[in-house]
């Protein structure tokens, strides 16, 4: 009992940063999935969100901020697929990998540039960051949001994709690029849908993240962008449940480990589980395998 008592505090904050994750690796999986493009700006989107909460909070009260945040981040989201992918949508895709690490370091510099490279406090939303008491532990309102929520939006994104029409023309798109777009299908809406999703996932995980760990940097979103990318890549990259339960996993296991004294490893363990998986199953545990063409 007591070793459940000591170590359910770990259980549940690797839930909630598991399904904090999760929200950012649906992005970069749903970009793979029709672009077959790794969104390196992702994870600077995410910090670029948790700025805006920062700066709009300072002047607005916070039934302003929220919503402005989440529509601000969509719009970014958006406005990078159309300047910095959509020109190069014919080229190769090394090209295109290339101009997302560009948009990522942009992100990063006119973060610098803005804060002065300052750490800025994100401000405490009222209730979700209460504490609450679970049995004998007591630990963060957000904690047991987090994954509540995650669960919910991931069924409202399924739901999409499988019963609504734009959520078929995605699916297809992700199938056969070319092949869509001969058969009538509306590409750039579909992709600026894509991206509207992910950008839109992106902050509501930021808000999250922000709620528990309360500094923001310039560079904050290389990490939980690069975990989440991993997650991705470990349940399937394409595949959205897949990068829901490989988020959920790292968040969990990243927690034990922290739990059992080894905190200094539990980052080098996400990079070491990737390898692992890249070795035995390139294509994650959902990933379908790919055959080409002759």
């Amino acid at each position: 009992m007591d070793f459940i008592v000591a170590n359910l505090p770990y259980l549940l904050t690797g839930i909630s940063v598991g399904g904090q994750y999760a929200l950012i690796a649906i992005g970069y999986t749903m970009v793979y999935g029709i672009l077959r493009l790794i969104n390196f700006a992702h994870g600077d989107l995410f910090m670029i969100a948790g700025f805006i909460m920062v700066y709009a909070s300072a002047s607005l009260p916070l039934y302003i901020s929220l919503p402005l945040v989440i529509i601000l981040t969509v719009v970014l989201g958006v406005l990078i697929e159309r300047v910095a992918y959509k020109p190069l949508r014919s080229a190769p895709r090394m090209s295109v990998m290339i101009s997302a690490i560009g948009v990522s370091y942009l992100l990063q510099n006119f973060a610098w540039y803005v804060t002065g490279g300052l750490a800025k406090i994100y401000p405490e939303i009222p209730w979700i960051s209460d504490s609450v008491q679970i049995g004998p532990v007591s630990t963060s309102r957000i904690t047991i949001i987090t994954p509540i929520l995650t669960i919910v939006l991931i069924i409202a994104l399924v739901v999409l994709i499988k019963r609504t029409k734009i959520g078929m023309a995605m699916r297809a798109v992700s199938r056969d690029f070319e092949t869509s777009q001969l058969m009538g299908i509306n590409i750039n809406r579909v992709i600026s849908t894509t991206f509207i999703i992910g950008s839109f996932l992106a902050a509501i995980g930021s808000i999250l993240y922000f709620s528990r760990y309360t500094t923001v940097t310039p560079t904050i979103g290389a990490m939980p962008g690069l975990k989440a990318f991993v997650a991705a890549v470990f349940g399937g990259i394409g595949s959205i449940p897949g990068a829901v339960i490989g988020a959920f996993i790292i968040g969990i296991c990243e927690n034990i480990i922290k739990a059992l004294g080894y905190t200094t490893f539990s980052d080098a363990f996400t990079f070491a589980l990737l390898i692992v998986i890249l070795i035995f199953k390139p294509t994650g545990l959902f990933g379908e395998k790919e055959s080409e063409k002759v």
